[in-house]
């Protein structure tokens, strides 16, 4: 069994012949990023009541238009600048185009002002039924706009292919196995120990290795492709 199969993940091939891997976030995570923004801008909300209510009837033309601007154009901010809004980033989430590429203001605004139709019939239950038939978790906002929301790459998750000494392979590896030894270096920040060594065992037959030894040894394979096989 490969490595590839034991691990769900949306691999896109770009114009240039890079494959880039990409991990869709799904309801789960989504909802829980949903639950804090919702809390943030309740806060706001509720300053925003307090402080220009005092105004009297021109507080609260100024707080209907805050309001209003608040619930569509948050997300949107947070996604042009930082790529998500601070609920998802919590849950280290970005959204992007469908592409990998980082996400445009026209996608942003469609995904955004489709939330409308994704909220129906209530609690966003057309939203959840589109990213639970979405093998990629899309809602339908996502789908018009092109987008994708994925778990951010982890900074640190070349950290162990860095940090370990290059192992020369058995000769006669494919493209497609070193692609795969080299994928799950670059995973392993994200996978428990257990899991990574479930991962390796499927390669024992290749290291010699079970268990901790397995992936390190894995992580070596890496390294000396990483390193252009010297």
């Amino acid at each position: 069994m490969s490595i590839e199969k034991l691990d769900t993940a949306c691999n896109i091939e770009t114009p240039e012949g890079v494959t880039l891997e990409l991990h869709p976030a799904g309801p789960v995570s989504r909802g829980g990023a949903w639950l804090v923004d919702a809390l943030i801008r309740s806060a706001i909300y509720l300053t925003l009541f307090f402080v220009l209510i005092l105004m009297g009837a021109t507080g609260v033309g100024f707080m209907l238009v805050l309001f209003f601007l608040l619930e569509w154009f948050y997300p949107v901010y947070f996604e042009l600048t930082r790529g998500a809004t601070p609920g998802k980033a919590a849950f280290r989430m970005v959204v992007v185009h469908s592409n990998g590429t980082p996400i445009a203001w026209q996608a942003s605004m469609i995904r955004n002002l489709l939330r409308a139709v994704d909220f129906l019939p209530f609690f966003y239950g057309f939203g959840l039924v589109s990213m639970l038939l979405s093998k990629r978790f899309q809602r339908l906002g996502d789908l018009a706009a092109g987008t994708l929301v994925i778990y951010a790459p982890q900074r640190d998750q070349l950290a162990a292919l860095q940090d370990s000494d290059p192992v020369q392979p058995p000769s006669g590896l494919s493209l497609r196995q070193q692609q795969a030894i080299i994928s799950f270096s670059e995973r392993l920040a994200r996978l428990s120990e257990s899991r990574q060594q479930e991962l390796a065992s499927h390669l024992s037959s290749l290291t010699g290795e079970t268990g901790p030894a397995g992936v390190r040894k894995l992580l070596g394979y890496a390294r000396w492709f990483a390193r252009g096989g010297n």
